[in-house]
């Protein structure tokens, strides 16, 4: 089904409603009753085979029916107690609708088994064996969301406010958890509450978290992991019930290096290729590196003074990549191009990536970026923040209010005249970009004409609510991952310093241009920031000071057509567009994704083969540090992880655990007075997204303030499903959902057209 018929839009402003009468999707008592029929006729056909493998088939069919009879009337209850938190009637989109919603799948795939087995159960090649396990799990799946349904219901007896969240959980639904049993969503039916191009792409990335946890938890030489990595994989391949056991240890007690080092796989030189191989190529692609020096922005005839960030890692460069279908006049590092440059842009987009705060970066989003770029027609400037737990709240904050005002000053070296302006983000992402709302509010900085928040957490607490039940059966976004993230972002650490952290020098001086960075300064900043590299990009100085010259007063770059230069014997004035390309910088790129920037010189040979020297020993000095952390990390946490412990673990510990979070981090809990202020919001989720609930109770408290708000409910997608948007094709139908609200927001076709000079 089209992804436009399943959406919910609401747009107070208009005074109208955009509903689709497809989105009303009742409960099918055929099913339920067909279900039963052909388990009674499978009961009664195995009922006296007396082989092991035919009373296992026996007793799953008995096991499957009882918990049909259990379920059936738990959905039902759910079903009702979910119009409670309708925006329209008969239009649910909440935790426990989507509770029904996932029912109602696995109802259909254990009925389409069912028939399988009806249909060659008499055949002489029919195996037994072959279909004993997955019976089997499909009975499980079925116990275990009747307990899921059970805690839904316990959940919604607490709410006595009718607001979705509980921060202290009853007892009731503590004890309730220690009986869900969470294997049968991670084995064989992985995955199966998503749409059919999605459910490979789960099990392969379930897959892959077994195989990868064996290779960094594991001791011994080089040789040694990689022998078992073999047997592993084969192992995990073929046993998806050990790989479900595996990840499940996973998800308990692995930390958030973990986390980080898994997703940062994305980030690995063969998937930085996927994007440019089968993606949407694009003009430009560049990181610039923005210095830390203070900003003056005119406002309104007034000067509004830009703090530098300089929370937990100090002062550092802050990198922002731009993107771009077609090479725009100003735009920086294209002034010198002989290629024809189309007139600037008159809208930009402000992007920031999702990754829980703590892992990927802008390049690992460029899978979808470099189409949104083309079909919108405006760059696109992505901040590619500092990351937790290193640098936890305010940090990431406090760089994208700095990288949003250096866009507005410095909009035409971005290719734009930036007359609109939207703010896109994908789950953390989307939460910074609300919190950089509030601050523009704060600080008296221009709104953009819009944000696009999608899949985002917009109640940053440890709380549950009924969507975030799904982090217990989500493959990507499971709850033991969700709480540590959330912690390691807004609980500092005792620590600034992380085990494995390099240790650098800080930078000290409020003028340091990015020339002026050291390469050790530069390692450093990577440590703390997504590797990034792309043989086709170029790391652009965002500073426009000369590194020789002395600057004895800080720049206040207003105005940068003409920058005066100031040096020992005579003061210049430097064409900026000229200062940059001069000091447009090269990159090596290490084994690891790392760019380390040196400065452009002359080609010669000589420093051709100095090149090729030097990035032998960064390959070198890269598989040792590599290889080096992952056995000083396994000495460090191995007691901590237990991995192959039989310890009790109550998956709901950890949400039992009130964090205060300020309403930057948390933009449900925004003043009304700050949220009655706020530009035009498209809200794009999923009924599958753990944080659905974020989103449909702040898209309420919004319509309450008669503010113009939507959101869009997708179904059968993952949280994350933009970065799937390549490999499927419902994902793709979402990526269009959001470039069609983006384009409604930008509404390029109706500005006033430019007045030109005659």
């Amino acid at each position: 089904m089209m992804l436009e018929n399943q959406q919910i839009l609401l747009e107070n402003n208009s005074g109208s409603n955009q509903l689709d009468e497809t989105q009303n999707v009742e409960p099918s008592d055929v099913n339920y009753d067909t279900l039963q029929d052909l388990c009674d006729n499978n009961i009664n056909y195995f009922v006296n085979d007396n082989t092991d493998n035919g009373q296992r088939l026996h007793q799953s069919f008995v096991a499957i029916k009882e918990a049909v009879e259990n379920i059936r009337p738990l959905t039902i209850d759910l079903r009702n107690i979910s119009q409670k938190y309708n925006f329209e009637e008969n239009y649910p989109a909440n935790g426990y609708f989507s509770y029904t919603l996932i029912v109602d799948c696995t109802v259909t795939l254990i009925l389409q088994f069912n028939k399988k087995v009806c249909l060659k159960r008499n055949n002489i090649l029919f195996r037994k064996s072959s279909y004993v396990k997955e019976v089997e799990s499909y009975a499980s799946l079925l116990n275990s969301l009747v307990c899921y349904g059970e805690a839904l219901k316990l959940l919604s007896l607490a709410d006595k406010a009718d607001c979705l969240f509980l921060d202290n959980l009853p007892e009731e639904l503590m004890a309730l958890s220690n009986d869900l049993d969470q294997h049968p969503f991670y084995g064989r039916n992985v995955g199966f509450q998503f749409c059919e191009s999605i459910r490979p792409i789960m099990r392969f990335v379930i897959l892959s978290m077994a195989i990868f946890s064996e290779a960094f938890y594991s001791h011994g030489s080089l040789f040694s992991k990689a022998k078992n990595s073999v047997t592993t994989t084969a192992k995990y391949i073929l046993d998806p019930e050990e790989r479900s056991k595996r990840v499940i240890k996973i998800f308990q007690y692995a930390n958030v290096d973990f986390c980080k080092s898994f997703w940062f796989l994305a980030e690995s030189e063969l998937m930085k290729q996927v994007p440019l191989v089968v993606g949407q190529s694009v003009a430009v692609s560049k990181i610039i590196q923005i210095p830390p020096q203070p900003l003056l922005l005119n406002v309104d005839n007034r000067e509004v003074s830009i703090p530098v960030p300089n929370s937990y890692i100090g002062k550092r460069p802050i990198q922002v990549r731009l993107i771009s279908y077609e090479a725009r006049e100003g735009m920086i590092g294209e002034v010198n191009t002989k290629n024809k440059l189309l007139p600037r842009s008159r809208g930009l987009m402000i992007h920031c990536h999702g990754g829980g705060f703590a892992a990927q970066s802008s390049q690992s989003h460029e899978c979808y970026l470099r189409e949104w770029a083309k079909q919108l027609e405006v760059p696109i400037l992505s901040i590619d923040y500092s990351l937790a737990p290193e640098a936890p709240y305010p940090r990431a904050l406090e760089e994208s209010v700095f990288a949003y005002s250096w866009a507005l000053q410095n909009s035409h070296l971005l290719g734009t005249t930036a007359e609109r302006i939207v703010f896109v983000g994908d789950s953390a992402g989307g939460n910074l970009l609300l919190g950089l709302v509030q601050k523009c509010l704060a600080l008296n900085l221009p709104l953009p004409h819009g944000i696009v928040p999608i899949y985002t957490p917009t109640w940053l607490s440890l709380g549950l609510s009924p969507s975030r039940l799904m982090l217990l059966i989500d493959p990507l976004l499971p709850i033991g991952f969700a709480t540590r993230l959330i912690k390691a972002y807004v609980v500092p650490p005792i620590s600034r310093d992380p085990p494995n952290a390099l240790k650098n020098g800080d930078c000290t001086s409020d003028t340091e241009s990015f020339e002026e960075v050291s390469q050790s300064d530069l390692v450093e900043l990577q440590a703390h920031k997504s590797p990034v590299s792309d043989a086709s990009e170029s790391i652009t100085c965002g500073s426009l000071s000369s590194p020789t010259a002395d600057t004895k007063d800080t720049i206040k770059p207003t105005d940068i057509s003409e920058i005066d230069i100031v040096s020992e014997s005579t003061t210049q004035t430097v064409n900026p567009s000229d200062l940059l390309e001069r000091y447009v910088l090269d990159s090596d790129t290490d084994t690891d994704g790392n760019r380390i920037a040196v400065l452009k010189q002359e080609t010669s040979r000589q420093g051709y083969e100095r090149s090729i020297h030097s990035r032998f020993l960064s390959v070198v000095a890269n598989l040792r540090n590599r290889f080096g952390s992952w056995v000083s990390t396994t000495r460090e946490n191995d007691e901590e992880i237990m991995l192959d412990t039989s310890k009790p673990y109550n998956i709901l510990e950890e949400c039992n655990y009130k964090i205060n979070v300020e309403a930057f981090a948390s933009p449900y809990h925004a003043t009304d007075d700050v949220l009655s202020r706020f530009p035009q919001v498209r809200l794009v989720t999923t009924h599958l997204d753990p944080f659905l609930d974020d989103n449909v109770l702040f898209a309420t408290k919004l319509k309450k303030l008669n503010k113009d708000v939507g959101l869009d409910v997708l179904p059968g997608l993952p949280h994350g499903f933009l970065n799937f948007s390549l490999i499927s094709k419902e994902a793709e139908q979402g990526s269009k959902l959001c470039i069609q609200r983006i384009k409604e927001i930008l509404d390029l076709d109706n500005l006033p057209p430019l007045h030109t000079e005659s």
